[in-house]
Order: C-alpha cells, then sequence, then structure tokens
C-alpha cells in the first residue's frame, strides 16, 4: 500500500510539475494552484488525509470538551480565508510556503530552514517563524493542527520514519509551548512514504524533507 501511495504522489507531482506559475504576493514563494510544487504538496496532502488530516467525531468532542468551538457551515469558507490570509502575511519571506486545498491549509517547512543535517533540533532562527505561526493558531483556534514529518529515500526506511516523527514533534512542542493547545494536535512521521517530488535528483529530495503543518475547520 504504502509503496502505491509513493507511486501515486510522484504521478500527481509530475502532472503538476507543467503547470504555469506566479508568484504570491504575501510570501514571495509560487502560488499553490498554478504551480508544480504548490499543487504536488496538496496532492501528497490528499493522500495521507485518509490517514491523519481533519477531525473524527472523537477527536472533535475532544476539542469541544476542551472549549474549543466549531466554525458553522456556512462560515468556514471565510473562516479559512481569513486565516490564510493572516498566515501569508505572517510568513512572508520565511521561505514557508502556505498551500490553499479547500478548506484546508497546509504550511511547507523544507528541512533546509527548519533542521540541520540529520538533526531533529529546531533551527534558532526558525523559532521566531513557528512563533508567528503560533500567533495564527491561536486566533483561528477552530482548526485542527496535523503536524506531518517527512524525508526523502535517502537511509533506511526505519531511521527515516524515527527521524520524521523526531522532527515533527519538535515542531509540535515549539507550537505548545507558544500557547497553542496540544488537544489540537496531531503529530506523526511518515518517513519517505509521501513524496512530493523525485528522489533521484538533489533538488527532488530536498523538496521531500519537509514538515508539513494541515489545518482544517472545526465544523458544526
Amino acid at each position: 500500500m504504502h509503496r502505491n501511495m509513493k507511486t501515486i504522489s510522484l504521478l500527481l507531482g509530475s502532472v503538476f510539475i507543467v503547470q504555469a506559475c506566479t508568484t504570491d504576493p504575501y510570501t514571495g514563494e509560487k502560488k499553490v494552484s498554478n504551480t508544480a510544487i504548490g499543487a504536488a504538496i496538496g496532492a501528497a496532502a490528499g493522500a495521507v488525509g485518509g490517514v491523519i488530516v481533519g477531525g473524527s467525531n472523537k477527536r472533535k468532542a475532544a476539542l469541544i470538551g476542551a472549549g474549543i468551538g466549531t466554525v458553522v457551515g456556512g462560515g468556514v469558507g471565510f473562516y479559512m480565508d481569513q486565516q490564510e490570509k493572516k498566515l501569508r502575511q505572517q510568513l512572508q519571506g520565511t521561505g514557508v510556503q502556505v498551500v490553499r486545498d479547500g478548506d484546508n491549509i497546509i504550511l511547507n517547512m523544507p528541512g533546509n530552514i527548519t533542521f540541520d543535517t540529520d538533526s531533529s533540533v529546531v533551527k534558532a532562527d526558525f523559532m521566531d517563524v513557528l512563533h508567528s505561526v503560533s500567533l495564527v493558531l491561536d486566533e483561528y483556534e477552530k482548526t485542527y493542527v496535523d503536524v506531518m514529518g517527512h524525508t526523502d529515500s535517502t537511509g533506511s526506511d526505519s531511521y527515516n520514519l524515527q527521524l520524521s516523527q523526531n522532527r515533527a514533534e519538535a515542531v509540535a512542542s515549539v507550537l505548545t509551548s507558544k500557547g497553542v493547545e496540544p488537544v489540537r494536535l496531531v503529530v506523526r512521521g511518515f518517513g519517505e512514504q509521501y513524496p512530493i517530488a523525485s528522489n533521484d535528483t538533489p533538488s527532488g529530495r530536498a523538496q521531500n524533507r519537509r514538515v508539513e503543518i494541515a489545518l482544517s475547520p472545526v465544523v458544526e
């Protein structure tokens, strides 16, 4: 199954690579709807979505029990629009890509700006970026927060799986230390299962080494 999902992700990435590109006015990054990497991230996140992203009834009940409300159906789009706008403003020029996928938002954090090689300690320079993210998450608390770690295919499956888990946990730990309610978070490392580019090239492997934060609304 994992091998099939790898293939699907790579095929989706290769399809989107030919799309036209525009530059996002907030972040300086490529817009999701028109770019290869943005669309590939959305496709990979969609594939992962059945495993982790969003809320089950049990998870929703836990958030409501913690005093976190829900977004009424008709207001979901506007709520996520406003959150997306704030994130783009806060993350301008940081290297973090903001991907919109329907009512979901994915923050793609490339490994080169978040961690040193083979390390799961968040870089000091990136701490302020995560603080900026946490400010927006605190303001828009009616969202699930899924933190997902990914690696390239270099090294063993078991090593990559553990490294991706450690990195996802490190990012989540910073967010909770900045005030994001832990009950909102699900954290998981996927190792090399969901590439967004080919692992056959250095640039492709660099794209695959990432942590993603997927935000989805807690709906009524």
